[in-house]
């Protein structure tokens, strides 16, 4: 009998043994996997966190485009600014660049041999009155500082753009070479290669085609296309060699006596700042004389 009761514990503790090994390798099992209501809360949450997720995503993107969208344009306005910045400097330096070659032009001027015998005043122009009749400059310069009438004005390259018409106490009116009134008459020459100077005289102006007429010419005379036309230095208003333009065209009246020639203007009436205006020594001797 006791030899049974002990096989009995013996064997009851063996599937006790056994019966715990299978519940503790099935609740490891177990715990790897969720059960239906775990599985159905998960769903529920994992659904609502989605549901709330996702619209905060779009939200946020939504403003982090709106940010990215605002940065661009404030870089964009930021860049225009600085290409405003450069066109207005580069402008400034164009113009600065302009005023200095006319400027080294006007003291060349100066200094030309060929003027020698003129005193020259340097001014600016401050004013202009253009219309179908009269092409009037103001410079800055009058009676103080020795402007008279009828000076002539050039500007460089020897290039003659008009005469002083009225001089008062500190500005001057210049009649420009292109003045409809034919106030500036100008006794002209064409220096060919060969041969004699060929006279003639600046009368008139066309506005519409920005052309001088070189009239009075001899019918016997060879003019030519691309001839330079020059001042004569008779009238001894005008030193001799300043240059009027270059011709462009020939004609002949309709008589039969003369030619006359289209000139092109060497100096751009139309775009003018420093100008200077020539006195001859000579008669300012002459009138401190008096």
């Amino acid at each position: 009998m006791p030899s049974f009761f002990s096989n009995k514990k013996l064997i009851i503790l063996l599937t006790s043994l056994i019966v715990l090994i299978a519940l503790i390798s099935y609740s490891l099992k177990q715990g790897t996997r969720a059960n239906w209501a775990e599985q159905f809360v998960q769903d529920v949450v994992g659904g609502f966190q989605y549901v709330i997720n996702v619209p905060a995503r779009y939200a946020a993107g939504f403003f982090q485009n709106v940010n990215d969208i605002e940065n661009a344009y404030k870089e964009n306005k930021r860049l225009k600014e600085n290409l405003a910045n450069y066109a207005s400097v580069e402008q400034e330096n164009r113009t600065l660049s302009a005023q200095n070659k006319t400027l080294r032009a006007q003291l060349g001027l100066k200094n030309d041999p060929k003027l020698s015998d003129f005193r020259k005043y340097s001014a600016m122009m401050i004013g202009r009155t253009v219309d179908q009749f009269n092409q009037l400059l103001t410079i800055d310069k009058g009676r103080v500082n020795g402007i008279k009438d009828g000076m002539p004005v050039i500007t460089s390259g020897k290039r003659l753009i008009g005469s002083i018409t009225k001089a008062s106490s500190f500005t001057s009116k210049v009649s420009l070479i292109s003045d409809d009134q034919n106030i500036n008459q100008i006794s002209a020459v064409i220096q060919p290669k060969k041969g004699d100077p060929i006279p003639g005289m600046i009368e008139g102006y066309d506005q519409n085609k920005d052309l001088l007429y070189f009239r009075k010419i001899p019918i016997k005379a060879k003019v030519q296309k691309g001839q330079v036309v020059t001042t004569s230095g008779l009238s001894g208003k005008y030193p001799e060699g300043l240059v009027i333009g270059t011709v462009i065209k020939v004609t002949t009246d309709q008589y039969g006596l003369t030619k006359a020639a289209q000139v092109k203007p060497a100096a751009n009436l139309n775009d003018l700042s420093y100008v200077l205006v020539l006195e001859r020594k000579a008669s300012v001797a002459s009138d401190e004389g008096e």
